[in-house]
């Protein structure tokens, strides 16, 4: 099929990528120059693994890019990739994705044949229909459910296996209004659903709209009771790891997101939980648990600090922080856990020389004038005290390292560190 995806980002490139590496035509619509002309040279524009392999092998091929929203007229199906970042109240501001579907909406006011119109980015119920759709109508000045349709088919992308979740995913969730827009719907995850056999879950566009709310709650409110109950372990001097793997053997439970740590953030769980709280504020229902589920996450660095001035008073002390991307795997500090902690250590006068094995430039523009190295060699270097933010594989093998510092305390927030002889360790919940 001839598909076209409005924004570039993290989901909209990957979802392009592999799109076309699924056999259709897809063509990417930016309103970046750069990013554009990246994608025509068949480089990506992000870090994920994957997705150079995929852009380098499509792009300028099956997968294209232009400004031009014009282009939608050419194809079967336009996906809405666009952000919805949180306000300071935790509600989403959906003024970039409604200029994005007014620009498409006046480019399919002159398209003869029938068009289908997907949200992939996060909305509340109701947006898709209520607020996109009626933009689409009133600038194309079609008739939805006639020369238009909208439908909702969420995404489920770990930043760092974005490409691998797209390819071989647990579901496919298509929320359509009406038989039409679901075969259309179908059709373009038809060669997905036939080469990884996910479950498909045909619903509401509301409905839809909800799964994806009701998933990243869910999952980030099991991370946060799995924290709750470590730090409880630490107290008792317990091992929060055996108890966690004890209990993942209860098939009510699992194994999955039981490792207790620094706390979650990135792109999604952190505004996708505020925005569940702020629509149900709007509602007039207290959401108590999700709130929980949020407070216990930002307190998390606060007890990785408490660890380390137990051992090491951080006024002008050289603390070396390991690992500053939200998750190994992206180059994405979008609510990393390292933010608050550097922030903190700030705070209290320390200095404080950081290392990533990729996502330094981005953390960069948070914190200008810290100090950042090519390596954990380097950064531990001359360091009175380390902390272990984001569980790089690389991390697990520092060794000899921990020799060079002036105070040898490591903190870890993630159990990548193993205990040896020779260093203070202390672990976030163990």
């Amino acid at each position: 099929m001839e598909l076209s995806i409005v924004g570039s980002g993290y989901v909209g490139t990957t979802v392009a990528a592999c799109f076309a590496d699924l056999g259709h035509s897809v063509t990417n619509i930016d309103i970046d120059e750069d990013i554009v002309e990246q994608l025509n040279d068949g480089q990506a524009p992000i870090h994920e693994p994957g997705l150079d392999e995929l852009v380098a092998e499509h792009g300028g091929d099956r997968l294209t890019a232009t400004t031009d929203y014009g282009a939608v007229r050419e194809t079967d199906a336009t996906f809405l990739a666009l952000p919805t970042p949180s306000r300071a109240d935790g509600s989403i501001d959906t003024s970039i994705i409604e200029a994005g579907a007014r620009s498409l909406g006046e480019a399919l006011g002159s398209k003869d044949d029938y068009h289908l119109v997907v949200v992939k980015s996060t909305v509340v119920p109701g947006t898709t229909e209520d607020v996109l759709g009626s933009i689409i109508e009133d600038a194309s000045n079609e008739s939805r459910g006639e020369d238009f349709d909208v439908a909702m088919n969420p995404e489920f992308l770990r930043e760092g296996s974005a490409v691998e979740d797209f390819l071989g995913p647990d579901k496919v969730v298509l929320g359509t209004e009406n038989e039409r827009a679901n075969e259309r719907l179908s059709a373009v995850f038809e060669p997905l659903v036939e080469s990884s056999a996910p479950a498909v879950v045909e619903t509401g566009i509301r409905e839809a709209e909800m799964i994806k709310y009701a998933n990243n709650a869910f999952l980030a409110t099991k991370v946060s009771l799995v924290n709750e109950l470590g730090n409880i372990c630490k107290e008792y001097d317990v091992d929060a790891y055996e108890v966690m793997d004890a209990i993942g053997l209860d098939d009510r439970i699992g194994e999955r997101f039981l490792r207790s740590g620094v706390g979650w953030g990135g792109s999604c769980f952190p505004k996708d939980t505020a925005a569940l709280v702020a629509a149900a504020h709007e509602k007039g229902y207290e959401p108590s648990l999700v709130e929980a589920a949020i407070e216990v996450n930002e307190k998390q660095p606060k007890r990785l600090l408490e660890l380390l001035e137990d051992h090491v008073p951080p006024q002008g002390k050289r603390i070396a922080v390991l690992g500053l991307a939200f998750k190994p795997g992206t180059d994405d500090v979008r609510n990393s856990r390292a933010i608050p902690v550097i922030e903190a250590l700030q705070n209290r006068g320390a200095t404080v020389v950081a290392y990533d094995p990729v996502a330094t430039e981005n953390m960069r523009e948070h914190f200008p004038d810290i100090e950042y190295v090519e390596s954990a060699t380097a950064a531990l270097d001359g360091a009175d005290g380390a902390l272990v933010v984001t569980d790089w594989d690389e991390f697990a093998a520092l060794d000899d390292e921990f020799e060079s510092m002036t105070d040898p305390v490591v903190v870890d927030g993630r159990r990548i560190v193993e205990r040896r002889e020779g260093i203070t360790y202390e672990g976030l919940t163990w």
